[in-house]
């Protein structure tokens, strides 16, 4: 069974900056796609990030793209996300996901992955 577990959420100011980790373990991780998604309250659960299994593709969300970074260390089973120029906007809970199929090139939907974590909480204060 595949067990994803989020860290690094917090409370931080607008205009700073939080690193989010996600650890899996109890599977199969260097071959899989994997994502960031947030869920704000009252709001549907939004594509953030993914990351192919090699590293080298890495599609953002509009929102995101030039403030975050997502990573892999396939040696540690770990993907990470570096958020920078935090808006209040960006408040939500994130959560890491696993892509339902090995080496897929789909990433957006979270219909497309079948294990998540718990979520991580990311409070951004104006």
């Amino acid at each position: 069974q595949v067990q994803l577990v989020e860290s690094g959420g917090g409370l931080v100011q607008a205009g700073g900056s939080l690193r989010l980790s996600c650890a899996a373990s109890g599977g199969d991780f260097s071959s899989y796609p994997m994502g960031w998604f947030r869920q704000a309250p009252g709001k549907e659960r939004e594509f953030v990030a993914a990351v192919s299994p090699s590293g080298s593709t890495t599609p953002y969300a509009d929102s995101v793209s030039g403030r975050f970074t997502i990573s892999r260390d396939n040696a540690k089973n770990t993907i990470y996300l570096q958020m920078n120029r935090l808006k209040p906007e960006d408040m939500a809970v994130y959560f890491c996901a696993r892509r339902g199929r090995p080496f897929s090139t789909q990433y957006l939907s979270h219909t497309l992955y079948d294990y998540w974590g718990q979520g991580t909480q990311v409070t951004v204060s104006s």
